[in-house]
């Protein structure tokens, strides 16, 4: 008969070999911790002082930043205290609970920026009636869609995951993923798998596919712009296209890797792929943001003269 348990805890097989260069790797994850809180930090607090910045585009970008904050915060603490400690272990509840805040954190970004798509979309195929559509309590509900819609869908996946009785625990990763809670099962994971093919159709492939459709459909009318319009546009739209391509590249890449079984890839590609899409995307956001859009940036810099004079008085 199978030996069908419920752990109390799981034991991250990912930090074996890394032992004379964890010290190192702390360094590393405390420095861009750091990083990651003062760039996003600094970016929120210009855009909610700034109130000629309380406009649609800005306040998504600040959803964006927040939730950025919030998925690093899954990651970055636990991943510092285990790199400093021998056992690398995680109690069940606490294993769930980051399983949930990555999740959500990596859902969210993706239906933020599908989001973002559509504020820009409005504001470039239908400038005259952008202040009637993009209204601030119509902003609001759309990111409380987008962030509840996140919550939804990975509460429903956790609890398929909770009720699975699991045949060991070890998990090869550095931190815990639904996907290698799921594969310790010890009996069908059929639903699980179907919630998981849902799950990535809807929160993944739609929103890709919906900011492709309004980014050709922006592409088309600037074509038949001037090159004025066309550079305004370019200049409001770079950041999210960038942001988009960054974080897809960096999601598929952890998609690909739940795929695989351990031991198929090398640890170092999956300690790779698997901080990807946790670790880029918060750092780059917020210097896409500040140096590309005009008005923060010419915030920051303001802030920063300021800063100066003061500190030279």
């Amino acid at each position: 008969m199978e030996n069908k348990t419920v752990p109390s805890y799981f034991y991250f097989t990912l930090f074996k070999g890394y032992e004379n260069i964890r010290i190192l790797y702390f360094l590393l994850t405390i420095i861009a911790y750091f990083f990651i809180i003062v760039f996003n930090v600094t970016i929120l607090l210009v855009v909610l002082k700034d109130k000629s910045l309380h406009e649609p585009m800005y306040l998504l970008v600040s959803c964006l930043l927040f939730n950025s904050l919030y998925g690093s915060s899954a990651l970055f603490p636990r991943l510092s205290a285990d790199l400093l400690s021998t056992t690398h272990t995680i109690s069940r509840p606490a294993c769930f609970t980051q399983i949930f805040v990555i999740c959500t954190y990596a859902i969210s970004d993706f239906t933020v920026l599908s989001v973002m798509a559509y504020d820009r979309y409005v504001a470039i195929c239908e400038p005259l009636q952008y202040h009637n559509i993009m209204t601030q309590r119509k902003t609001f509900l759309l990111v409380l869609c987008a962030f509840s819609y996140s919550v939804f869908c990975v509460a429903v996946g956790l609890y398929l995951s909770v009720r699975l009785p699991l045949c060991g625990n070890q998990i090869h990763r550095l931190y815990c993923t639904n996907w290698s809670v799921v594969r310790l099962s010890c009996v069908s994971t059929l639903i699980n798998n179907i919630w998981g093919f849902f799950l990535t159709v809807t929160t993944v492939f739609l929103p890709a596919g919906f900011i492709l459709f309004t980014y050709m459909r922006i592409l088309l009318v600037c074509r038949k712009s001037t090159a004025e319009f066309r550079g305004k546009a370019l200049q409001t739209c770079l950041p999210h296209i960038v942001n988009f391509v960054t974080y897809s590249i960096a999601i598929f890449s952890d998609i690909a890797l739940s795929r695989y079984e351990p031991g198929q890839i090398l640890n170092a590609i999956v300690l790779i792929m698997s901080l990807e899409f946790i670790v880029i995307p918060p750092l780059l956001n917020p210097l896409i943001y500040g140096l590309n859009l005009p008005d923060i940036r010419r915030k920051i810099l303001s802030i920063m003269i300021s800063l100066k004079v003061a500190l030279s008085c």
